[in-house]
């Protein structure tokens, strides 16, 4: 997939204003649209203008677009980087667009069906009115989802000045992120959204939780998955062995004969819950090096006494 450039494209600086855009955007349609343009590339064009348009003319989808930074050239082999959205606050549900599978693969990717969720909660009775209520990705750690933490976490929010420029706000927040949240959960901090108007009470911030990438785990809704080097005798002898859980070190027992590939499960070790996930340890098996003569005749020894064939069911 090739990242577009959709300044480029509207033929903007990446601080233009708002007012700015919007100018670029009605001589670009005009000169483009397929009813009235001779242009041969007319059509095409026409829609690509259309999809710059409709991230940079909204405040909260060009900050966040913005945040991939101006390192990417139009063209580029793209792919988004991991949670390359995470700490963006947003009101509403900014990025359901009911035509977005109209659009390129590079703004689904980016776009389609990603921050929010909810609806607009704002409900005028008078003049009171209820503030809208705030999404936002957090990453957290596994270890954090194993025993709980509180964190202090930084938020950012687009601003638009009196100018039309659109720039981001920050704010820290103290959170506590609970024993056993799990991918995708959202936590509700009540009264952290957009304040009220008049009296009305302000809406709520809902954080969606990311696990971070880990070097050792990966885990699947509750279940997590390690990786287990074992050597020849370990997996031909059993063995009893160490390793490591994002809740600390256990002891495992490896049965006899454990092939490689093989899925040792310890039970209820995984991310707590009701009922908690497993933790399953996945058999590496490793051959030790032959990098002295020691070690060469050992091979040589066993070649001529194992007499181990693996290939004899290929018959030839």
């Amino acid at each position: 997939m090739e990242f577009k450039d959709y300044y480029k494209i509207m033929g903007v600086p990446r601080d233009a204003s708002q007012d700015d855009i919007k100018k670029a955007y009605r001589r670009l349609a005009r000169k483009y649209h397929p009813d009235v343009s001779k242009e041969a590339n007319a059509e095409a064009r026409f829609k690509e203008i259309g999809e710059a348009y409709a991230v940079l003319r909204d405040p909260e989808k060009r900050a966040s677009y913005d945040q991939l930074g101006t390192n990417w050239q139009a063209g580029q082999e793209f792919r988004p980087p991991p949670d390359w959205d995470a700490g963006f606050e947003f009101s509403g549900a900014p990025f359901t667009d009911a035509g977005a599978s109209a659009y390129s693969d590079f703004f689904e990717s980016l776009f389609g069906g990603g921050f929010g969720g909810g609806t607009r909660s704002r409900r005028h009775a008078g003049f009171r009115a209820r503030g809208e209520d705030h999404h936002a990705k957090v990453v957290v750690d596994i270890e954090d989802a194993y025993r709980g933490a509180a964190r202090t976490i930084t938020l950012q929010s687009p601003q638009v000045d009196d100018a039309g420029h659109v720039s981001v706000k920050r704010r820290n927040l103290k959170v506590s992120i609970p024993k056993g949240v799990k991918q995708g959960q959202r936590i509700r901090l009540a009264g952290q959204g957009s304040p009220g108007i008049g009296d009305g009470p302000a809406g709520d911030l809902y954080l969606e939780i990311a696990l971070d990438t880990h070097e050792l785990y990966t885990v699947v809704d509750r279940d997590v998955y390690l990786e287990v080097p074992l050597t020849p005798w370990e997996s031909a002898l059993g063995a009893k062995i160490k390793v490591p859980t994002p809740a600390g070190p256990v002891d495992l027992a490896v049965p006899k004969g454990t092939a490689n590939g093989g899925k040792l499960r310890l039970k209820g070790r995984g991310i707590p819950g009701t009922p908690p996930g497993d933790l399953y340890v996945v058999v590496k098996l490793t051959l030790p090096p032959a990098d002295n003569e020691a070690a060469r005749a050992l091979y040589r020894r066993m070649e001529k006494e194992l007499a181990y064939n693996p290939r004899r069911k290929l018959g030839v």
